[in-house]
C-alpha cells in the first residue's frame, strides 16, 4: 500500500514537494518548525447547538474547545 502525504498522521520532510514545485515561488514562504504551533478551524455551529457546547463546556469545568477535542476524539474511536 503507498503511503499519501496527505492523509498520513506523519508526514516526512519532502512529501509535498511535488506539489509545491507547482505553486508560484511567490507565494511560498519557508518557516521552520514547531513543536508548539497550533492549527485553528473555524467551525460554523446553529446558535442551539454553541449552547449545548457552552453548558457541556461549563459543567465539566472545561473551554469549549476542549469539548469540542473530547468529542472528536471520542468519534474517532468509535468509528474505529
Amino acid at each position: 500500500m503507498s503511503k499519501n502525504p496527505w492523509t498520513d498522521p506523519d508526514p516526512q520532510p519532502g512529501d509535498f514537494d511535488a506539489d509545491l514545485a507547482t505553486i508560484d515561488p511567490g507565494c511560498v514562504e519557508v518557516q521552520e518548525g514547531s513543536p508548539d504551533a497550533r492549527l485553528t478551524i473555524l467551525v460554523g455551529v446553529k446558535r442551539e447547538d454553541a449552547k449545548r457546547l457552552e453548558r457541556i463546556a461549563t459543567e465539566r469545568g472545561q473551554r469549549v474547545d476542549d469539548v469540542v477535542t473530547d468529542l472528536l476524539r471520542d468519534a474517532e474511536r468509535h468509528a474505529a
